[in-house]
């Protein structure tokens, strides 16, 4: 049986557990039935959200908006949530708690994208690799992929059996967002789920992957397509159960080498992107690299359909070097982008964030490209920074 997000404070153990008042359907700051989003729903010929048209690059009414990491620990809500179930993979796995916090930056902002709440390491166990994610030390990687030996242990995914809590958490997603929203999923991409199964944990040189390159480039190749067969069957996984945009994240690429991105990263984030594109044509994709200002051209190269950019490139120079880079490889059209917005400056005040904010959109311009911060949203933010960004995004016009 389904159970809607209304009903959570009872499975929680009573309404004390997680308050849940009427008022909560709605924004503390403004309901999401707001004129902005009825605006863009009138304006569309059909139920396509505005970001998946925009992202389609598509000329569109208004620019979409959402933020990484909006889902999390800015919001006071999921804060009360943490204290009834104190481990992520709880918090992601048990579907009517995943829902619940997908839909708190839905509801409380009325973003135009609705990401599932989850981690890049979740479809890590279906290829058997267990793993937990420590409160402070973060993911650690129970037996460490880091020989011959090790990678036996390795299996193919097997995502219906595997998964079905996160198709589970995608269809109800689909059911409850409002109309206009856009249903989102993502992954990790082979070389940074590889930083960690090579690693064991979270690390600040990543040692052992970058000398394992040197030394065993074989078996970091064949542990990267592993990654790169399992993740691009798990991509179409999501899009099959709901999911109406695919993010791919290689959030350690940006600390390799020209060498190594082109050798270790690039070719497994394409094989990624090309499942995807084979079975879903449709889907748009976006990758995300974190420091990838020196990347932007090899990002583009993929064929990936939306670049983001961090908050360290100019939007206007990030368009043009996308372009570049896409027309180098023979790909048509401009490319699309997303970002970049600092997420620092959502500490600032209001006319400071309003100023930056509609200097990128400028930049950007009116076609192909979604609103959303260079990186996740820091969990000291105000949620009525969050909104007030938000509601800037979606008053402007081109």
């Amino acid at each position: 049986m389904k159970i809607s997000c209304l009903s959570l404070p009872f499975l929680l153990g009573g309404t004390n557990a997680f308050t849940y008042s009427s008022t909560n359907q709605h924004s503390k700051f403004h309901t999401i039935e707001t004129s902005l989003n009825a605006e863009a729903a009138a304006s569309s010929d059909d139920d396509t959200p505005l970001l998946i048209r925009a992202a389609r690059g598509e000329t569109v009414e208004r620019p979409p908006v959402w933020m990484m990491r909006q889902a999390g620990r800015h919001i006071a809500e999921y804060r009360e949530l943490v204290k009834k179930f104190p481990t992520f993979r709880q918090r992601s796995e048990i579907p009517d708690v995943a829902v619940e916090i997908s839909m708190q930056p839905v509801r409380n902002y009325g973003t135009d994208g609705c990401i599932l709440f989850s981690d890049i390491l979740t479809p890590l166990p279906g290829l058997g690799v267990e793993f937990d994610i420590l409160e402070k030390r973060g993911p650690v990687v129970q037996q460490p992929i880091n020989s011959w030996d090790a990678l036996k242990t390795m299996k193919k995914i097997d995502s219906d059996k595997e998964f079905a809590f996160v198709g589970e958490i995608l269809g109800r997603l689909r059911e409850e967002v409002p109309k206009g929203t856009a249903v989102m999923g993502f992954v990790g991409c082979p070389y940074t789920l590889a930083t960690y199964l090579v690693e064991g944990q979270t690390t600040r040189d990543y040692f052992k992957i970058k000398t394992m390159m040197g030394e065993e480039p074989k078996l970091l190749h064949a542990i990267l397509q592993n990654l790169a067969d399992g993740i691009g069957d798990y991509a179409c996984y999501q899009i099959e159960q709901g999911a109406q945009l695919i993010q791919i994240f290689d959030s350690w690429a940006g600390e390799l080498s020209p060498w190594a991105y082109d050798t270790f990263a690039a070719p497994y984030q394409k094989m990624i992107l090309d499942k995807v594109k084979e079975k879903h044509p449709d889907v748009p994709t976006v990758i995300y690299i974190k420091h990838s200002g020196a990347l932007l051209e090899r990002m583009a190269a993929t064929g990936v359909d939306i670049v983001s950019l961090d908050w360290t490139v100019d939007m206007a120079e990030g368009r043009d070097r996308i372009e570049a880079g896409r027309s180098k490889v023979g790909l048509p059209g401009r490319g699309g982008v997303q970002g970049n917005l600092d997420p620092a400056i959502l500490f600032a005040d209001d006319n400071t964030i309003k100023e930056q904010a509609h200097d990128i959109l400028r930049k950007a311009g009116p076609t192909g490209h979604v609103m959303n911060l260079g990186h996740g949203i820091e969990a000291a933010t105000s949620e009525e920074k969050a909104d007030f960004f938000v509601k800037t995004v979606q008053a402007f016009r081109h």
